[in-house]
């Protein structure tokens, strides 16, 4: 893993949250949960699920909220953004507000001097080892399967653009191993997340790789010696977790893994 060059030993500062699930309703807390970032990070990383149900006016309040921060804000959608069928309309609203939308491309910006890449895509479903959708079968069934394939070559064609970057995130909203998953069912695995988006980062070996959607998953896991997170609101029990990452460090520094959330 490649190591980060901070600026004067003060680290890099990534606030980082997924199934945020905002709406007209929500407007109050998402506020708070922005507002209490304060200036204090350099890049703020969404990982899915942005709204409850994935209308235009659910993202609008999300869209407020950041509009104006000096802070750059990233995301991708997740499944909830597309529930509605109205992802286009929902990503136009976002970035109407400033929000940079990286679904299957990569983006870039500076901090002091650092180049930050993020390869952005949503992943989707398919399983893993010994549970695992195959390349066989009905029609439907192998679309399923074809549309996992386009999300892990977008993954790949994003960490390549990316490659040249001194900090390099992956962000997802599905998992890329089950590692991050915890308590959830077994018989829901295939629905969480695929293993074959493993391949991309296992190749590229990116800094960090963020995911959401696994609400009874834990905090912590890895794919190789590469670092995953669950940033899903629901395993942090926080806004945003902030990971730092700095010069002396081989990989980033939390503060400790959450508890697992109750069953």
């Amino acid at each position: 893993m490649r190591r980060v060059i901070a600026e004067g030993n003060r680290p890099l500062r990534i606030a980082a949250a997924g199934d945020i699930h905002c709406g007209p309703a929500e407007r109050t807390r998402v506020e708070g949960a922005f507002a209490s970032l304060d200036g204090d990070c350099d890049v703020v990383l969404l990982a899915g699920d942005l709204t409850a149900s994935g209308e235009p006016e659910e993202a609008a309040v999300l869209a407020d909220v950041c509009r104006g921060l000096p802070t750059p804000v990233f995301a991708v959608l997740g499944n909830h953004d597309w529930h509605a069928d109205r992802a286009a309309e929902l990503t136009a609203v976002l970035e109407d507000g400033g929000i940079r939308v990286v679904e299957r491309r990569s983006a870039t910006c500076e901090v002091r001097g650092r180049k930050i890449g993020i390869a952005g895509t949503k992943g989707f479903v398919g399983g893993f080892p010994d549970a695992a959708l195959p390349d066989f079968g009905e029609p439907s069934l192998r679309r399923v399967y074809a549309e996992t394939t386009e999300e892990v070559d977008a993954l790949e064609r994003a960490l390549t653009e990316i490659e040249d970057c001194d900090v390099r995130i992956a962000l997802l909203h599905y998992a890329p191993t089950t590692t991050t998953l915890g308590s959830e069912p077994h018989g829901i695995w295939a629905f969480l997340g695929s293993d074959r988006l493993a391949r991309p980062i296992l190749e590229h070996r990116p800094d960090l790789v963020l995911h959401g959607h696994a609400h009874a998953g834990v905090f912590e896991g890895f794919l190789g010696s590469v670092p995953v997170y669950n940033v899903a609101v629901h395993v942090t029990g926080r806004d945003f977790w902030i990971f730092e990452l700095a010069e002396a460090q081989p990989e980033p520094q939390v503060e400790r893994a959450p508890e697992p959330p109750a069953v």
